[in-house]
């Protein structure tokens, strides 16, 4: 859904890469030209693709971005990071284990927990609620700028544009 808002805001289209998924190129304002590649795999099968277009296109895993979706974020919230662990996030566990490396960008992209005793398998697979649906154009548009800020500005200048103020 991220990956679909961003190609669109940018008015670029996506080509097919591959059996992998779809890929498109966009020549920001600054200079910056990057990738915005939106996969077929299944998430827990993203890093054999991740990794196969990294080579192709001879880009480092240090320049990947990856946006995903975060059960331990409220829905809405979005944060980014540099490296660390998956948090239980096979996508994330897929791509570290392809890459040989946690050290890549994430755009983590908040979901919240379930409320109810359901399986989370089934919780994340579901349609968004009427509410969160209704929030969502919102969501995707301060991904992206995530997107953007993180791929022009570095990741510190990038959180402090995207994460709220801390209250004191």
């Amino acid at each position: 859904m991220v990956v679909a808002g961003c190609a669109e805001s940018a008015s670029v289209g996506f080509q097919k890469f591959k059996s992998h998924g779809v890929i498109a190129s966009v020549a920001h304002p600054s200079g910056v030209t990057f990738r915005l590649a939106a996969l077929t795999s299944y998430m827990n099968r993203s890093g054999g693709p991740v990794q196969a277009m990294l080579a192709f296109h001879k880009i480092p895993p240090k320049q990947l971005v990856v946006v995903h979706d975060d059960l331990d974020l409220p829905f809405g919230v979005v944060r980014l990071k540099f490296g660390g662990g998956h948090a239980g996030h096979n996508g994330l566990k897929d791509i570290q284990r392809a890459l040989g490396t946690p050290d890549f960008a994430r755009v983590r992209v908040g979901i919240g927990r379930p409320d109810d005793p359901r399986p989370v398998a089934d919780y994340v697979l579901q349609r968004f609620g009427a509410e969160h649906e209704a929030e969502l154009p919102g969501v995707i548009r301060l991904a992206c700028d995530a997107v953007e800020a993180l791929v022009t500005e570095g990741l510190t200048a990038a959180q402090q544009k995207i994460h709220p103020p801390r209250s004191s």
